[in-house]
């Protein structure tokens, strides 16, 4: 690089700050800078302020070659663009976790059948499986963020659907229809976007056991349900045998096995 040309210093970014340092440019650290924020990304506010700062640089070093600053104008669309989204956003995400609230009231069916004493909700059910996603051992090739946000999401249709069981005599290929749509109508009150179609996309793989993290997280559900059906037998005294019977070698993986054969060992202990 010539001795006139300096390189861009990033000192601090975040959602709700940036500070840099910007020294002057020479043509080919200009195009540098360029790259380096296709590379980064950043609110469109924080975006316009850096190239901001960067014309104000260039034009007092480099006289009238580089490009004018932006005009007062440019510049405060941008922030009301930002600001303008910002309610929308805020609105639709309160909007889907409102629609989530039923996820912690609405109990679990199974237990409510067996006449277990103030069982666990919904809610309740995925976040211990969210924490058995997170505590296992690594496994080559498995994504573990992806099998937490899985199991945070498996069942995040029944908001809406409910707790559907097979005692409730509803064919396989309804619920899941059900349950489709109930997906599709969160998605769109979270807004569609990136986050609204991860969603949908975590939780068809699971539904369609369609690769090793569904499968982990599937196992996952099961050992869930009947860790959980053995503190209700010792806590309340009922006999929730037809649970681990419902599991009995259905289990996909080898930490599925492990976990279940774990709790059936500490049963017969009792």
């Amino acid at each position: 690089m010539g001795s006139g040309s300096r390189l861009v210093f990033p000192c601090r970014a975040s959602a709700s700050s940036l500070a840099f340092l910007v020294p002057s440019f020479t043509s080919s650290a200009r195009l540098s800078f360029r790259s380096f924020l296709t590379r980064t990304t950043l609110s469109p506010t924080a975006f316009t302020l850096l190239r901001m700062a960067s014309s104000s640089s260039s034009s007092v070093t480099d006289g009238g070659d580089a490009n004018p600053p932006p005009s007062a104008s440019s510049s405060n669309d941008a922030v009301s663009s930002t600001a303008a989204a910002a309610p929308r956003s805020a609105s639709s995400a309160i909007d889907f976790l409102t629609l989530c609230h039923s996820l912690k009231t609405t109990k679990r069916a199974g237990w409510v059948r067996r006449d277990v004493q103030n069982p666990e909700s919904i809610a309740d059910h995925m976040y211990r499986m969210g924490l058995m996603a997170l505590i296992a051992s690594d496994i080559p090739g498995i994504d573990r963020d992806k099998c937490v946000k899985m199991a945070i999401v498996h069942d995040i249709a029944e908001a809406i659907v409910g707790d559907i069981t097979p005692s409730d005599g509803i064919p396989k290929d309804e619920k899941s229809r059900r349950e489709r749509e109930a997906l599709d109508h969160m998605c769109k009150l979270l807004g569609g976007g990136s986050r609204a179609k991860e969603v949908a996309e975590l939780w068809m793989e699971y539904e369609g056991n369609s690769s090793s993290e569904a499968k982990i997280v599937k196992d996952f559900d099961k050992v869930e349900m009947i860790l959980q059906a053995l503190e209700y037998e010792n806590e309340q005294g009922v006999d929730l045998d037809e649970f681990f019977q419902s599991t009995a070698g259905k289990f996909q993986t080898d930490v599925g096995k492990a976990w279940a054969s774990e709790i059936a060992s500490r049963r017969k202990k009792r």
